[in-house]
């Protein structure tokens, strides 16, 4: 995915991805969790390649990780878009959901796996991490 596209779910915010992500993962946090009711599929982007229309309503709170959260949706259709954490300021987590083409992004990690639940159902064939990952790196694109 070099570029893509995305909305919530009644179209009120609208974005566009200007380069591949950094990472992918499912993440099992009990506030992911919260918000999906299941694990959450996220992509990690750079900030200045995420272009996003619209005004958008934003949660702060700590995460597990004890890091600051600011977790970013739609005020009319309460769909959560995007994410941003203290430990990596540079980066957004864009839910892949969202995204106009979700199957153009592929996780390659389930994080905080300790924290799902008995019937989670997490791929084999992907790493594993039991807690907070490693922060992303930047990647030139």
């Amino acid at each position: 995915m070099k570029a893509g596209t995305g909305s919530c779910l009644c179209g009120s915010i609208s974005y566009k991805v200007l380069a591949d992500p950094i990472s992918a993962r499912v993440c099992w946090c009990s506030v992911c969790q919260k918000i999906a009711s299941n694990g959450t599929v996220n992509a990690v982007i750079n900030s200045e390649f995420l272009q996003v229309e619209g005004d958008l309503s934003e949660y702060k709170c700590v995460a597990e990780s004890g890091n600051e959260v600011i977790r970013r949706f739609c005020p009319n259709c309460g769909s959560h878009l995007f994410a941003n954490s203290s430990a990596f300021p540079d980066f957004t987590v864009l839910r892949i959901g969202t995204l106009d083409d979700p199957s153009s992004i592929k996780p390659s990690m389930n994080i905080w796996s300790d924290s799902a639940p008995s019937w989670a159902c997490m791929n084999p064939d992907i790493e594993n991490i039991k807690g907070q990952p490693v922060p992303p790196q930047e990647r030139n694109n």
